[in-house]
């Protein structure tokens, strides 16, 4: 079941903090990172809606540039790399920002006290398959009563298996094996697809029939694939690189954690560079890798832990380091309870909510500003009832 909880702290994450803590006779005082909660809302503000603000704009204005923006509000069509691409890896990588500020050893303790922890990991992966399903087959359709029919592979889904190996990783392993494994995935991983040793057609590696992906998507995914495409955007092999999001994450969270000697600003400007490192390298070996969201390539994965980690910079350096909250506000409500508004955008209706309450006020604009102000609508509906639940303390986890 999912847990109703009253207290500050919004990650999912928390409750596996919290067993971890009375698994062993001193508990370790957790890193309370506003950033995280923030970054997390602001990731989740554009799939709530935000992404049609710009389209709205360029209605409004007429202004060119916004026709820019609101082509990043896209996923790419095949290869490349849009800011709409990087809203799904930065929710993976905040989780593993979590488990790396509260590392915990568990592989020395008595099975008795690790049985707790193994067993919420278990139930949340579960939990969120489930809802991943859900969330599929949401408003106005329903899953399907036939097994064969149903969409089992979700963004819910990878966000579980990435935790919940990043998770068994921080438990079982020291730094450096998480590092050493996250070198092998991404290395592995790129010669797995650049060399398939299956195919269903001679289309190419990185093409959409063409690729390993997609023949073992066809042979192992069961029910039915995304669109009834050839290969899943969240399908079986494109999970396993995901996992190093979340690990990039475990590393960043380690590295706040721990006080350095130069302060913060000196983190903030390893973090920096670290980010424009990876965002590098990932577009350096794009000839070879091409980047390519679909297939969640090792070049992908390279130049979303880059950007996310200097989203999380920047983010850190303002609300962390030079404590400026207030404007933050807005997005750390939605963050504190991520999971159930996204699940909740796809078994509710919001359009039709904020038409039912905003739709006066909507129509008494000009005509090219209502397009914005429905946006806009959408939005104060879904966080106003973040906001009730935020003020009275309840935090939904699962």
């Amino acid at each position: 079941m999912t847990t109703i909880i009253n207290n500050s702290s919004a990650d999912s994450t928390t409750n596996s903090a919290k067993v971890a803590e009375q698994a062993n006779s001193k508990p370790v005082k957790k890193l309370r990172l506003k950033s995280l909660d923030a970054l997390r809302g602001f990731d989740m503000f554009w799939i709530l809606g935000g992404e049609a603000l710009f389209a709205a704009l360029l209605i409004l204005t007429g202004w060119a540039g916004f026709k820019w923006f609101d082509a990043q509000m896209h996923h790419s069509a095949w290869h490349g790399f849009t800011f709409y691409d990087l809203i799904f890896p930065l929710f993976i990588f905040l989780s593993g920002v979590a488990l790396g500020l509260s590392p915990k050893r568990l592989d020395k303790l008595p099975l008795s006290q690790r049985k707790p922890l193994y067993q919420h990991a278990i139930k949340r992966l579960l939990l969120l398959l489930l809802f991943g399903v859900i969330y599929n087959h949401g408003w106005g359709t329903g899953a399907p009563f036939a097994a064969g029919e149903i969409r089992y592979a979700s963004v819910l889904g990878r966000i579980a298996f990435a935790w919940f190996f990043c998770a068994l990783l921080v438990w079982h392993t020291s730094l450096r094996t998480q590092i050493i494994t996250a070198i092998a995935i991404l290395i592995g991983y790129a010669l797995l697809q650049a060399f398939p040793f299956i195919t269903l057609d001679d289309s190419g590696a990185f093409s959409a029939t063409g690729s390993i992906n997609a023949a073992i998507d066809t042979l192992l995914l069961p029910g039915i694939t995304y669109q009834g495409a050839a290969v899943d955007p969240e399908g079986i092999l494109s999970t396993i690189p995901a996992v190093v999001n979340g690990l990039f994450g475990v590393f960043v969270g380690h590295f706040i954690v721990k006080p350095h000697v130069k302060g913060e600003w000196f983190k903030v400007g390893l973090l920096s560079a670290a980010g424009v490192a990876l965002v590098a390298i990932g577009w350096l070996v794009s000839p070879l890798i091409p980047v390519n969201k679909t297939l969640w390539t090792s070049s992908f994965t390279l130049v979303t832990a880059g950007w996310s980690i200097l989203l999380l910079a920047l983010f850190y350096a303002v609300i962390d380091v030079l404590k400026v909250q207030k404007w933050a506000f807005f997005f750390t409500v939605i963050g504190c309870n991520s999971i159930v508004i996204y699940i909740a955008s796809s078994i509710v209706n919001w359009k039709y909510t904020a038409q039912s309450v905003f739709g006066g006020v909507i129509n008494s604009f000009p005509e090219n500003a209502q397009t914005l102000m429905a946006v806009i609508a959408l939005l104060l509906v879904q966080w106003l009832v973040l906001y009730w639940m935020y003020k009275r303390g309840v935090f939904v986890k699962v």
